[in-house]
């Protein structure tokens, strides 16, 4: 089992303009929300951002999200934004196979926790694995990611344990 399609790849499969309040939202704001920010972005930061009804309002809301998250408020630079983009690059220049990188289990884990501390690769038969090694996630120490390669294609598959483990760790975390 794969991590379900996050909000926002699963709406590109339906009519996703019911879901803004104006339909002329331009592909760039709809971008950022489905792409950029799908992994950080919380269910009520994407349902206000739907609500915009202007260029102006939705410029400001990207600025204020990205703000909020600044760990020096105030200051041009924003370590976080800069840190979350160059994870969706490494991404995508790793771990895409089949689809971009950063909608694979490895770069959706990698966009969200940053690089593990360290990887194992073993060949399984026809399967690789490659296991990450997380010193400290998120509150937990020791936290050990399988990632499996049935097909030797280079679509690795975050096993059926550690999805559910990163749903339950996910949702306790306050």
């Amino acid at each position: 089992m794969s991590f379900p399609p996050p909000c926002g790849i699963a709406e590109r499969t339906h009519n996703c303009q019911s879901l803004w309040r104006d339909p002329q939202a331009s592909e760039r704001y709809k971008k950022w929300l489905k792409e950029d920010v799908v992994y950080i972005a919380t269910d009520q930061e994407r349902k206000e951002f739907r609500n915009l009804t202007s260029d102006n309002q939705r410029d400001g809301y990207i600025a204020a999200f990205w703000e909020s998250r600044n760990p020096t408020p105030g200051s041009a630079r924003n370590p976080f934004k800069e840190e979350h983009y160059r994870r969706i690059a490494y991404a995508n220049n790793h771990f895409g196979a089949a689809l971009t990188g950063w909608i694979t289990d490895r770069g959706r884990v990698y966009i969200i926790y940053g690089p593990p501390d360290s990887v194992e690769l073993h060949n399984a038969g026809p399967s690789l694995i490659e296991i990450w090694h997380y010193a400290f996630l998120e509150g937990y120490p020791n936290a050990v990611l399988t990632f499996t390669d049935e097909t030797g294609g280079g679509d690795y598959i975050l096993s059926d344990a550690d999805v559910e483990w990163l749903r339950q760790m996910r949702g306790t975390r306050k």
